[in-house]
């Protein structure tokens, strides 16, 4: 019988530093398979996301994204995630697709902020006030006990709601300021003009840019990469196709070698000095889609 998991008890038992484990022994196995097909009827949108792993097995994560909907009361992005089974194909469960791109988007970046930022990091600034930004406050403060968050957002409204939601956190009014006294800054915007200026960073900061995911969006501009040591969750869904650094080098700002690794060479995500900047572009994809629904499918069955 395939299991179904749902948003909230599929949640329950889920443990933000225990991803990050699966994720990081996830990309122990072969490297995955990926494929993203689209269909479009102008203006919804049908997404489906597809990865095969080597011994973990498969994940198909359908999305509909119907921009209309919310006039009409109704949620704009609808899905499921599907896993099958390594062995024999036979689908095993049917999770939610907000849980899992919850736990995937927001697992994928702390498992990088647990490598590259300093132990020691208090001051955590998230650039973005809607649910990815939720998410990270949770995320983050499981690594980073005691942390103190900021949060900046281009409509104090929504941050002042952001402020209400996570118990706590407090409100930027100017963002350089609030860059400049960050150890963390982790960004999820929409933004398709950089919003981080390379030239506030402070040395031995970590910086994580999730917002970004077509070839026209950015978060941060040239000089913050160039300024930092670059690494990504995968070259494969990053380089090529968001513009965070297929803008930058393109336009030669930075090189191929500026990016030092992605996940499957995670012996490579060290900080090697504490004034160092460190910046991780995370991209996500399928395969982290499959890594993660894994991890939840095993603990929903105990």
């Amino acid at each position: 019988m395939t299991t179904m998991i749902p948003f909230e008890d599929g949640e329950a038992g889920l443990d933000w530093l225990g991803l990050t484990d699966a994720l990081a022994a996830g990309h122990e196995r072969p490297k995955g398979s990926v494929d993203d097909v689209f269909l479009y009827r102008d203006p919804d949108t049908l997404l489906n996301r597809s990865a095969w792993i080597d011994g973990m097995g498969i994940a198909v994560k359908c999305a509909t994204v119907f921009p209309g909907n919310p006039a009409a009361g109704r949620p704009m992005i609808n899905g499921a995630v599907m896993l099958f089974a390594d062995a024999g194909g036979e689908l095993e469960a049917i999770l939610d697709f907000h849980l899992v791109t919850k736990w995937k988007t927001a697992g994928d970046s702390l498992l990088a902020a647990r490598r590259l930022a300093r132990p020691d990091s208090r001051k955590i600034l998230i650039v973005g006030a809607g649910t990815v930004g939720r998410s990270l406050w949770q995320a983050y403060g499981a690594a980073f006990p005691g942390a103190e968050f900021t949060v900046w957002n281009r409509s104090p409204e929504g941050a002042a709601r952001f402020a209400q939601d996570c118990p706590g956190v407090q409100l930027a009014d100017d963002l350089q300021e609030a860059v400049s006294q960050a150890d963390i800054i982790t960004s999820a915007t929409m933004s398709t003009e950089p919003l981080l200026q390379g030239d506030w960073l402070k040395p031995g900061q970590h910086v994580d840019l999730i917002g970004a995911y077509r070839p026209d969006m950015r978060e941060a501009d040239d000089t913050a990469l160039q300024r930092a040591r670059i690494f990504v969750d995968s070259y494969d869904t990053t380089l090529g196709h968001i513009g965070e650094l297929r803008i930058p080098l393109e336009t030669g700002a930075i090189t191929r070698d500026h990016v030092v690794a992605d996940y499957y060479d995670l012996p490579a995500f060290t900080r090697h000095s504490p004034d160092e900047i460190t910046l991780f572009k995370n991209g996500g994809g399928a395969h982290l889609d499959l890594m993660t629904s894994r991890y939840i499918l095993e603990k929903w069955q105990g």
